[in-house]
């Protein structure tokens, strides 16, 4: 058996995988079955597809792997709870895991470099978060070339000298073990002698960050940072580094649109699939999002956010008393649900429209729209962001759906670099098609409208679109075709939002393959309202929806004339 096999980074994976992770005793006394989140566990089983030399790129460096751990065996805890013990029996699951994964997972064919480029930590407070990624410093110091150099981000000067902080103590009390003089601690900065590595904390508001080169840079506490300048800063300056490595760190924040979240919503695009980069690797310790609602009495969602609270009893109590406070101090509510258990306290009245891997269950490979009657529905944003029409069909009960994008072709290279997706790979594949300069060229959706029943052998039924930016095409196209107002409010749009879902679960949904209209299904979040109508809100949802947005109105029409078989649309033909 391999060395990886027995070691505490295979073994935590392994039970996050298998259900096997032991809960406080308290919480199975309630007979209560603990399951780690379900981006933790697509994260470990790539790990452990990886160290079972199931995957033909890349393996765990074993050398490597030893050679950390004959350091944390040496080396003792500075302050915590295991203050005086071996760091190698001090690390938790999750820790060893973060360690092995990103220091360890090379390429076969090249030992010597590693997988991983950045490297994700969604976490909660007191979970060991500033620690351990000192800790990856320290263990750095002696892995990376001579003369690396580190640097450390954070939004302001007290939070970027955190981790030299947790740095100085660990030095220190073990200064019986080290060199003489082995390490150099200056006010902002900390060397490594021997190897002349150094590491600089950098305060966000008041150090310049263009101009550096770091072979390793964290990024603390991500999610208060007021935009990505300080990540993409530090990106730009690994171009020539043979190993490059980011960490970006971070609890959620009261808001949707921070750093963070561009990089939790990345890296869940990866795990899901509908993003390709092996480059990231990234832990995502939040509770499932079908728990949310029940934050008040789940325990489930302080176990899935909060590791150590798993393998220490007292933490898990502690913040048991914390819940406590905050169903009845709405003053402390905030600060409890983003601080302790990775939600967002600002969007509980929002929640995910359907995941993902629903939708890819439904993926077909071909569909047949010969002599099929259809319906299309049209979301034409402003001229200089995305479009989309979708075409669906009923069979058998089923829904077929086609659904195309439109995005300007003069900010294809800046979309690509905002939104983290390559829409060349998606305009290769005939799912978007690019038109005009800075804005879209409307006259293009116009002829793709028209083009459709000759190009699919169809026959269109109705066109829906929304009146606000659709008003100079629908004239055009009423000349030829039924062409239908629909009302974007949830008291229209609550009922086909609703069928769509539910043909989705119940797999009598078909789209052919098509990795962007996935990537919209995962960015699209629903929201209730007074009357607890559900619908999917593109102010709430994390990044483009237009092409769900679109399904949904051609899904309404379909669901009029079919599948309710009204006389009629319940939203009146607008003539214009």
């Amino acid at each position: 058996m391999k060395m990886i096999k027995n070691h505490p980074s295979y073994l935590y994976a392994y039970a996050v995988v298998n259900d096997l992770v032991e809960a406080p005793t308290v919480f199975y006394e309630n007979n209560e079955i603990f399951i780690e989140p379900k981006y933790i566990k697509l994260q470990c089983q790539e790990f452990l597809d990886i160290a079972d030399e199931k995957n033909s790129k890349y393996i765990i460096n074993e050398k490597r792997v030893k050679k950390i751990d004959k350091l944390c065996k040496i080396l003792k805890m500075a302050k915590g709870l295991k203050a005086g013990d071996s760091i190698y029996n001090s690390l938790s699951g999750y820790q060893w895991l973060l360690i092995v994964a990103s220091l360890c997972t090379v390429y076969r064919e090249n030992k010597k470099k590693r997988r991983y480029e950045t490297v994700v930590l969604e976490i909660c407070r007191k979970n060991g978060k500033t620690f351990i990624v000192a800790f990856l410093f320290f263990i750095l110091f002696y892995l990376e070339p001579k003369f690396s150099r580190f640097f450390s981000v954070a939004p302001d000067g007290a939070l970027a000298k955190e981790i030299k902080k947790a740095l100085e103590p660990l030095i220190k009390v073990n200064s019986d073990v080290l060199e003489d003089d082995e390490f150099k601690i200056l006010r902002d900065s900390i060397t490594h002698l021997p190897t002349e590595n150094i590491y600089t904390p950098l305060n966000y508001s008041t150090s310049r960050l263009d101009g550096k080169e770091p072979s390793v840079y964290i990024v603390d506490e991500a999610g208060a940072l007021p935009s990505s300048y300080a990540i993409e800063a530090m990106r730009s300056g690994q171009l020539l580094v043979f190993n490059k490595l980011g960490f970006i760190i971070s609890t959620k924040y009261p808001t949707i649109t921070n750093p963070m979240e561009d990089e939790v919503k990345y890296c869940k695009g990866v795990l899901d699939g509908t993003i390709e980069d092996e480059t990231y690797f990234s832990l995502l310790f939040e509770p499932d999002e079908e728990l949310i609602k029940d934050w008040t009495t789940n325990d489930l969602i302080i176990l899935q956010s909060n590791p150590l609270a798993v393998e220490i009893e007292s933490i898990y109590l502690d913040l048991l008393k914390k819940r406590m406070k905050a169903i009845i101090q709405e003053n402390t509510r905030e600060n409890f649900l983003t601080k302790h258990c990775n939600i967002i306290y600002q969007g509980l009245g929002t929640e995910s429209y359907i995941d993902v891997s629903e939708v890819q269950k439904c993926k077909v490979a071909k569909i047949d729209w010969s002599d099929r009657n259809v319906y299309i529905g049209v979301d034409l944003a402003i001229s200089n962001d995305n479009c989309a029409v979708a075409m669906v069909a009923e069979e058998d009960e089923k829904i077929l759906a086609e659904v195309m994008a439109f995005i300007p072709e003069g900010r294809i290279e800046e979309k690509n670099a905002m939104e983290k997706i390559n829409y060349y790979e998606f305009i290769n594949a005939m799912k978007c098609i690019a038109c005009g300069d800075k804005i879209i060229d409307y006259s293009v959706i116009e002829d793709f409208v028209f083009s459709i029943e000759e190009k699919y052998n169809v026959s269109i039924m109705a066109i829906g679109y929304d009146r606000f930016n659709a008003m100079s095409s629908a004239q055009k196209w009423d000349t030829k075709y039924n062409t239908v107002v629909i009302r974007q409010h949830s008291d229209t749009l609550h009922q086909p939002t609703k069928l769509l879902y539910e043909k989705i679960m119940s797999g009598e949904f078909e789209y052919e393959d098509n990795k962007l209209l996935e990537i919209n299904f995962s960015n699209a979040k629903c929201t209730f309202d007074t009357n607890m109508n559900r619908y999917v809100s593109k102010k709430k949802s994390i990044g483009k929806v237009d092409m769900v947005m679109a399904l949904i109105d051609a899904v309404y029409l379909l669901q009029q004339d079919v599948f309710l078989n009204n006389d009629g649309f319940l939203v009146q033909v607008e003539k214009v």
